[in-house]
């Protein structure tokens, strides 16, 4: 079977290889899935050049941490799972709810074997079946991306409603997802962007409010205005530490904030001082659980949420993939079809 593993000690693109591993055998209390599909996230340029937690990986390892496939085969006393259901992987594995513990609980794509590869074998535990609605590429959206909105906006702190304002920076997978989520339960959506063609396109799935935060640095103030000075519920923070400080700036009474990336790099300054004026909170967020992602399964098969996808790749052009990742010119998820 073919797969793509980034090799041990890696520190560059240039140790991703297409690779033939012999098929694997699913076990007792696990599947073997045919993979379909898998989707990049920012944390797989981290892991490429080996500035991700712990560093470069230690063996050969595949990537991807996104996926879904159909189960072919299921091992002895298996019961969650049948031959022929559609599948996604969680993100962290052994965790079906609580917080995640990174020293206990493997993420796939870094600490275990990841989703692109045409096979791969996963507990039963460690699997949640797709929305009926989706397609298997959509469905390989959802374990990192789609969750840690899910979790930032509706797991974290109260869950946003109806006439709250969200606050999603830029216009990558975590934010179109949380535009999605948002405007399902009736509440407004403000986006940030570098790229007027793409706030256009978030403007067009529901976003009530833009901002070019090259043409308005101090975006914060832009914010304000666009709430007439009340600031919002919820921000889905993915910049990190060098747009934070901006981003309590914009909080309402009681609102809060869903800590995620490192967007904005690793410098900056954090003056907590507006969060005791508003009386909010910064959830650190990362990813989720098996229960939140299941529950979030629900709400896009009853709501008919579909990821949105920028490009699909074959896996054959997964170097091509991940530079077009790289170059931020997608808007939503970049694909990678494998079976």
């Amino acid at each position: 079977m073919k797969a793509i593993v980034l090799s041990a000690g890696a520190t560059s693109i240039d140790a991703v290889q297409l690779v033939e591993r012999d098929k694997p055998v699913a076990g007792p209390g696990e599947i073997l899935v045919r993979m379909k599909a898998a989707s990049l996230n920012f944390r797989d340029l981290g892991i490429i050049v080996g500035k991700y937690f712990g560093g470069p990986v230690q063996r050969d390892t595949v990537l991807g941490s996104d996926g879904a496939g159909e189960v072919e085969a299921v091992g002895e006393s298996v019961t969650r799972f049948k031959p022929g259901d559609r599948v996604a992987g969680t993100f962290f594995q052994d965790l079906p709810d609580g917080p995640a513990d990174p020293m206990s609980n493997p993420a796939l794509g870094h600490s275990a074997d990841g989703v692109l590869t045409e096979y791969m074998v996963i507990k039963e535990g460690n699997a949640v079946a797709l929305p009926e609605n989706l397609s298997y590429e959509e469905g390989a959206c959802l374990p990192c991306a789609a969750l840690t909105a899910w979790h930032a906006m509706m797991q974290a702190g109260k869950p946003v409603k109806e006439g709250d304002t969200v606050l999603a920076l830029g216009t990558g997978g975590v934010s179109m997802f949380a535009l999605q989520f948002a405007t399902a339960v009736g509440a407004k959506v403000i986006i940030t962007s570098s790229n007027d063609e793409k706030l256009a396109k978030a403007k067009a799935m529901g976003a009530s409010g833009l901002i070019n935060y090259k043409t308005h640095p101090e975006w914060q103030d832009e914010v304000r205005k666009l709430t007439d000075g009340k600031g919002v519920d919820c921000v889905v923070e993915v910049g990190g530490i060098g747009t934070i400080d901006r981003s309590m700036q914009c909080l309402a009474l009681g609102g809060k904030i869903g800590m995620i990336g490192v967007l904005a790099g690793a410098e900056g300054e954090c003056n907590p001082r507006s969060l005791m004026l508003t009386g909010s909170a910064i959830h650190g967020i990362f990813v989720g659980n098996r229960r939140m992602f299941e529950e979030m399964n629900k709400a896009i098969e009853i709501n008919d949420i579909h990821p949105v996808i920028d490009k699909v790749f074959p896996l054959e052009d997964t170097v091509e993939a991940i530079g077009y990742f790289k170059s931020q010119a997608h808007l939503g998820k970049v694909v990678i079809r494998i079976g």
